[in-house]
């Protein structure tokens, strides 16, 4: 996009939306965000040699600890014959174009190309050190949670779909039954 005579940058951003099957009943996993004080999904910038499912992962483990597997998005098949030297990626549930003010990653306003996953730890337990404030929130509690509202929609959205008889409606171990699952 130019907008007088400037280029607006854009950078390739990862971040997911993570699930654990708690005795409760399903929980989105949330970080508190040390810019913003917000509860955020888990997520950065996609580095020059990953792509956008592997930097989703990293982020995870990195800012809350857990080992996570990706939830395969919505998407077509490849045609029967597609040649096998190719390698799927796994496809984001969305992507989203953010307008971001200036920060520690470029010195003006720009904007993330953020490719949103959905994933589920198979244990609420980190597996490493966390690098900011974890916890998990139920449903029931979004609406009082302080986090964006577009996040809040986007995970109303799914606990929705984690209730629907083609979401995941056992617990992680459900994964692979359509064959969609994890990574």
């Amino acid at each position: 996009m130019v907008d007088d005579e400037r280029v607006t940058i854009k950078h390739a951003t990862a971040s997911a939306f993570v699930f654990c099957c708690l005795p409760a009943g399903w929980r989105i996993g949330l970080i508190v965000h040390p810019i913003f004080g917000r509860l955020m999904l888990p997520g950065g910038h996609v580095e020059p040699e990953e792509s956008a499912p592997e930097a989703a992962l990293r982020e995870v483990t990195e800012e809350s600890g857990l080992s996570v597997r990706l939830v395969a998005g919505p998407a077509a098949r490849l045609p029967s014959g597609f040649p096998q030297s190719a390698v799927r990626v796994p496809p984001p549930w969305w992507i989203l174009e953010q307008p971001i003010p200036a920060d520690h990653h470029l010195a003006q306003p720009h904007l993330h190309i953020d490719h949103l996953y959905v994933a589920v730890a198979d244990s609420p337990e980190p597996v490493s050190a966390a690098a900011h404030p974890f916890g998990w929130h139920s449903a029931a509690g979004l609406a009082g949670l302080p986090m964006f509202a577009d996040t809040r929609m986007l995970a109303g959205a799914l606990f929705g779909w984690l209730a629907e008889p083609g979401g995941l409606a056992g617990c992680a171990g459900d994964l692979a039954a359509d064959g969609g699952a994890g990574i």
